[in-house]
């Protein structure tokens, strides 16, 4: 007997999708219905394939609105912030076939006498099962399905529990456009249904974006199967470091912009920011404090418009608290405590605390930690050696941002501190289609994806090619 399952709007818990889970039986049937496409779907000329998720890009644009709409219903996103996810769903068509055709496209190489060719040829790895996030439910699955879908896998997409809805949008919107049926499978439900999948033997691939967490249970799953690839997208415990020659206000204005944007909902932002010992630390930290404070926390509906809005659910900011209260007992001392306002309990106000005097083993222990909402530490460090050090006292590896400081500082940032994605006098958060997004250490498996997410799509195939059979024997080496 099938489960239902709800996703419901944080800000008002309206129910905005209600329906069955797919049953184990229907499980394996998209995950056969998706190999048996397979051979059909690779043989279909890449031209063909990149006119489908060009028709796909212009739905999007065309209904741009509906589905800002539909984001901002399910998870709760601002209308700003639900349309800036629509325009980067969007633009991800083009820039995952730029990808494709330079960095997987045939490659030939003849020697001098047009007799010898060595040949690259990229096929594609399989059935693709793509695990979506709820945090950028069109976007973040958008960016390794259509990468996928171009390199000849079939797929089979379960989106988040708490997506669905979108994750549906998004089937249909791939339908209207001509997408066949056996090139694209959606499986509903949670943790179970995504265990159930991965179970398949005709599964090829694996991608995940989510938690530390589920990453490791889900390798811990594949332990044994190393013909399985697996592309893990995870969270991070992401440090902005603010020197001493930076400027307060737009230092502060940065600072808060990685934190709360989205209210802390994305795996980039800032949850540890480190400020240089310096003539204008104190002016840096009151600055901070004083944007935060005046950050416009709301729903989507409020005037003026809001700048941060709730989290998932009210579950999510039971978590947080949570986290904020084991900060405290680390020895971390509330600056914007804690707050939750009246209207929503899923809307939580942006808090800081001061992590300075802590021991080492508290330290440590910080640097260890994951969290998904508006909650910052802060710490005032000696010097910028110091500064770095403390920004890599982390497992986690996913992306980090200075402020200020001189080229050469940004260098030794860039070396020493560890991440993936690292940036200079901007947010913690920038990223651009036109580069590779992923972590190190607990923040990934090697498989950053952004405009590299087309290289965990394929194979590589190596061919040498002639003409025609060698006359020398090719015993001869042994002579």
């Amino acid at each position: 007997m099938s489960m239902n399952l709800q996703s419901r709007n944080p800000a008002n818990g309206e129910v905005v999708w209600d329906g069955p889970i797919s049953t184990p039986t229907e499980v394996d049937q998209a995950i056969s219905n998706a190999h048996a496409y397979l051979p059909q779907w690779r043989s279909v000329e890449l031209a063909e394939r990149i006119k489908i998720v060009r028709s796909y890009a212009a739905h999007l644009t065309e209904h741009r609105t509906e589905v800002a709409d539909l984001i901002r219903a399910e998870v709760g996103k601002l209308p700003w912030d639900a349309a800036g996810e629509v325009g980067a769903s969007i633009a991800k068509a083009e820039l995952s076939i730029k990808a494709l055709q330079e960095r997987r496209s045939l490659q030939v190489v003849e020697d001098d006498q047009a007799v010898l060719q060595r040949v690259t040829r990229y096929a594609p790895v399989g059935v693709a099962l793509v695990l979506g996030p709820f945090n950028f439910p069109l976007h973040l699955p958008g960016g390794q399905i259509i990468p996928a879908l171009l390199s000849g896998n079939t797929i089979v997409f379960k989106p988040s529990d708490q997506a669905t809805a979108v994750g549906q949008w998004m089937m249909n919107a791939w339908r209207s456009v001509g997408l066949p049926d056996g090139a694209m499978q959606c499986v509903v439900g949670g943790v179970e249904t995504a265990t159930k999948a991965i179970d398949s033997s005709l599964i090829n691939a694996v991608y995940l974006t989510g938690s530390l967490q589920a990453g490791r249970a889900i390798h811990r799953q594949l332990a044994g199967r190393p013909e399985v690839l697996l592309a893990l997208e995870l969270g991070g415990n992401n440090p902005v470091v603010v020197c001493e020659d930076a400027e307060p206000k737009k230092a502060a204005s940065l600072v808060a912009f990685s934190a709360f944007i989205s209210a802390g909902q994305r795996c980039t932002c800032a949850r540890r920011a480190l400020f240089v010992q310096g003539h204008q630390t104190e002016q840096q930290i009151d600055a901070l404090i004083a944007s935060t404070k005046q950050l416009r926390i709301g729903l989507a509906s409020d005037q003026p418009v809001s700048q941060v809005g709730p989290l998932i659910s009210a579950d999510a900011a039971n978590r947080l608290e949570q986290t904020y209260q084991r900060l405290l007992e680390l020895g971390c001392q509330p600056i914007i405590p804690w707050r939750i306002d009246d209207r929503c309990r899923a809307l939580v106000a942006p808090a800081i605390v001061n992590a300075d005097g802590i021991s080492d083993e508290a330290r440590q222990a910080l640097g260890e930690m994951e969290w998904f909402g508006p909650l910052l530490v802060i710490e005032t460090v000696s010097t910028l050696e110091k500064a770095i050090q403390f920004a890599a006292n982390t497992t986690y590896g996913l992306a980090a941002s200075m402020l200020g400081g001189s080229l050469n500082d940004f260098e030794k940032f860039v070396e020493q501190v560890g991440a993936g994605v690292v940036n200079w006098n901007g947010p913690t958060t920038g990223a651009a289609g036109s580069l590779p997004f992923g972590g190190l250490g607990s923040s990934g498996n090697h498989r950053p994806a952004g405009f590299h997410a087309i290289d965990f799509c394929n194979d590589p195939v190596a061919s040498l090619q002639r003409t025609e059979m060698p006359d020398l024997d090719p015993w001869s080496i042994a002579k």
